[in-house]
């Protein structure tokens, strides 16, 4: 019985093993297009943590040159893309969004916060789009076109 199941164990453990092969020219291309296409939205939700979230964002774009990266805010997070908006040394964050939208870097602004807070869409930098509500854009986003979360 022994001589029986050691041919019939043996053909089981190649059927199921896997194969090693060499890579093909576009499987040895997919992680440089996987970079390409990759997605990112942080959320911001704190103004107190923007300066070091697009510190982030920069390093990420530096090391990452192909990534599409959204940054939405809602709550306490709009702070920094009101216009006027200072860090707590004086700096202002205009010109840090302005170059990251330069770098393709899209800013994004809950309206649900502006009305709540009862702020009106004018005072929202021009550098960042509104959207109905913050955190359905981040659910919109991982959801349904696939992006991956960050949260600085």
């Amino acid at each position: 019985m022994t001589r029986t199941l050691t041919p019939l164990l043996a053909a089981l453990l190649l059927a199921t093993a896997p194969m090693a092969h060499a890579a093909s020219p576009a499987e040895a291309a997919a992680p440089a297009a996987a970079a390409a296409e990759e997605k990112v939205v942080y959320h911001i939700n704190d103004s107190e943590n923007a300066m070091l979230a697009l510190r982030n964002v920069q390093n990420h774009l530096a090391a990452s040159k192909g990534a599409h990266i959204v940054v939405v805010t809602h709550g306490k997070g709009i702070d920094f893309l009101l216009n006027g908006a200072q860090d707590k040394n004086g700096n202002p964050y205009e010109p840090v969004v302005q170059g990251l939208k330069d770098k393709g870097v899209d800013f994004r602004v809950c309206n649900n916060t502006l009305n709540s807070r009862k702020l009106d869409a004018s005072t929202v930098i021009p550098e960042a789009t509104i959207v109905p509500s913050g955190v359905a854009e981040i659910a919109r986003l991982q959801a349904r076109e696939g992006y991956v979360y960050l949260k600085p």
